[in-house]
């Protein structure tokens, strides 16, 4: 969560139509600054699903990856929700 968001959930702001579009370029200007296909972008998050789900029980339904860009930068974020921990043998 970035300050601004922080800071207008504490304020009241409700996302309206404005947010939802600035939020929907920032994903479009983050995958045309990756380079990175859509394809080669769901194959990650199979491999990453794949490597977490030794060790946590995924909803596969609910998960997102994708990227973010803020002021110069961009970032991965992988949102995997997690049914539960797995009990790993020794």
């Amino acid at each position: 969560m970035t300050i601004r968001e922080l800071l207008d959930r504490l304020s009241g702001n409700r996302n309206t139509s404005a947010n939802s579009a600035c939020s929907r370029l920032r994903v479009v200007l983050a995958h045309d600054r990756s380079d990175l296909s859509p394809a080669l972008l769901d194959q990650m998050r199979l491999e990453i699903m794949e490597v977490v789900s030794k060790y946590l029980e995924l909803d596969y339904i609910g998960s997102e990856l994708t990227l973010e860009t803020e002021e110069r930068s961009t970032a991965l974020v992988a949102n995997l929700p997690i049914r539960c921990v797995r009990k790993l043998s020794r």
